[in-house]
């Protein structure tokens, strides 16, 4: 048994799971840096994909049964909270994911990237356990890991656009997001947005994303209005 299998029992032991694929687990977490410095033809992503749309599932359901008043914008931006990045890296952190992340040894990554990936093999291994063990299994997991952030309303995440929209759609003010800056390389860029409404700058916000950017100039917006 070599090391790499030790390492993925040992955890699922922890998490008291037992496997019918250990290389379900032990593929969630390689890196496509360590995969292709090892003539390895797969890495996580795939898993990742998959995990990705079973924890929008699952939380969607336990939030749609919390709260029959919650209408489908609250519900969506609830969502929204407990499957950013943000709140995967905290789980994957908490639950010692990132201990077991196997990466290319030539590989240069900034702290972001490496947030990134540390976000990323959460969902990955969700998509393993569901493969291995199914959709009661994974339910099981997240109610022991995700669902108490849910249940203590832990924000993680909190959607400054759509708030600035609400309100400008109330008063039929048009808002847009203009694209003011732009440095750092490909794999390291920052971004600077500013939020525009009916003409006029309201606020700028800088992030790794146009996105993070977006909500940042967001937030300052909110402040002025």
């Amino acid at each position: 048994m070599d090391q790499q299998t030790k390492d993925s029992i040992q955890l699922l032991t922890k998490f008291s799971i037992q496997p019918n694929d250990i290389h379900l687990f032990e593929l969630a977490f390689l890196h496509e840096s360590y995969s292709n410095e090892n003539d390895i033809d797969e890495c996580y992503e795939r898993l990742e994909f998959l995990g990705d749309a079973v924890l929008d599932l699952v939380v969607s359901e336990f939030l749609y049964n919390m709260d029959s008043n919650l209408t489908e914008g609250q519900l969506t931006r609830m969502r929204s909270n407990y499957v950013c990045k943000k709140a995967l890296y905290i789980y994957s952190k908490e639950l010692k994911l990132d201990q077991y992340i196997k990466l290319g040894a030539g590989v240069d990554l900034t702290r972001r990237e490496i947030d990134s990936i540390v976000s990323d093999v959460f969902e990955s291994f969700i998509g393993a356990l569901y493969l291995d063990s199914g959709l009661n299994s994974v339910k099981d997991f997240l109610n022991k890991t995700v669902l108490p952030h849910i249940k203590n309303k832990d924000v993680f995440f909190y959607d400054y656009k759509t708030e600035l929209k609400q309100l400008c759609d109330h008063d039929s003010f048009e808002i847009v997001y203009d694209l003011i800056n732009e440095r750092g390389e490909p794999h390291n860029k920052t971004f600077t947005m500013a939020t525009m409404i009916n003409g006029k700058k309201y606020g700028t916000g800088t992030g790794g994303s146009k996105k993070e950017a977006e909500q940042n100039a967001a937030k300052i917006a909110l402040t002025k209005i």
